[in-house]
């Protein structure tokens, strides 16, 4: 599933195609997304001109300037491709996972400009396409979500207070969207390793330094996670031809029953579902 850098970068190559572009046409394949595409969609959004494209947690939104909405979640398997008329590439693509090229099957929603189109391809069906009139709209939209790791509210303060005499463990809070957003499985385990904590400790008895270096390496690995074009497990080159390498940085992440990389530590890496989800932890440095 596409967590906040892998979305990140969907946003950044989408925005550098699409602003001030109008959209001419939509055609719908199909509307049984996770959220079911209404019968007037494609009326409301076509002609409608793309202003900017935002990002907040794990969802895209595009801002048109008539000061409407339409924000864009992936689900777990949703990505978008670029096809250009002039130069139909073989990699279409704008992110670093799913399928480099088009798939035949599965491609839901096709918005066309006037020299390009983007296509909404999703196997499972678990994203959507959601129509907002308002920025009073888009900000209700969020309200249950958390702040994401690079908000000011993402402080010390805050974290005392949803943590205290919480029996709860830290690698379910750090997935929890409503505690924090665009946090997922992979970089919670990897942030974890960072802070030295075991994923199963209580968030009770975290010390006020674990609290400092949650935040702090929360944003450390989400920074460099956007700068290497996110995780990816097959590596591919994007439109623009570059690759999304981040997955060569993981410390713990698939890396079972590996020596762990500090040089201080005779630690191996260990895998345990917490949650039903996979978490990988050194056995030995993360306390």
């Amino acid at each position: 599933m596409p967590e906040l850098p892998e979305v990140e970068i969907v946003k950044q190559s989408l925005e550098n195609q699409i602003n001030e572009k109008k959209i001419k046409k939509v055609v719908i394949n199909n509307r049984n997304l996770r959220l079911k595409i209404p019968l007037k969609f494609e009326k409301k959004l076509e002609n409608k001109v793309v202003k900017k494209v935002l990002r907040f947690s794990k969802y895209l939104i595009l801002n048109f300037h008539d000061d409407t909405y339409c924000i864009i979640h992936l689900g777990m398997t949703g990505t978008i491709h670029l096809i250009k008329k002039k130069n139909k590439r073989e990699v279409s693509n704008i992110s670093f996972y799913g399928s480099p090229k088009l798939p035949k099957k599965h491609n839901h929603i096709i918005i066309k400009f006037s020299d390009f189109k983007i296509i909404y391809n999703d196997p499972r069906r678990f994203g959507f396409f959601k129509l907002l009139n308002n920025k009073k709209e888009l900000m209700e939209n969020f309200d249950h979500l958390g702040p994401e790791p690079f908000f000011d509210t993402f402080n010390l303060e805050y974290l005392n207070s949803v943590f205290t005499k919480k029996e709860r463990n830290i690698k379910n809070f750090l997935i929890d969207q409503k505690f924090v957003s665009g946090i997922g499985n992979i970089y919670a385990s990897e942030i974890l390793f960072l802070c030295r904590i075991n994923p199963l400790k209580k968030v009770k008895k975290l010390s006020k330094k674990d609290c400092i270096n949650i935040i702090k390496f929360s944003r450390k690995v989400l920074n460099i996670a956007i700068k290497k074009g996110g995780s990816s497990i097959r590596d591919f080159k994007n439109i623009s031809g570059n690759y999304g390498n981040y997955q060569k940085e993981f410390k713990v992440y698939q890396r079972e029953n590996l020596s762990c990389f500090r040089n201080s530590c005779n630690g191996k890496i260990k895998k345990k579902f917490i949650s039903n989800r996979s978490t990988y932890f050194c056995n030995i440095c993360q306390k």
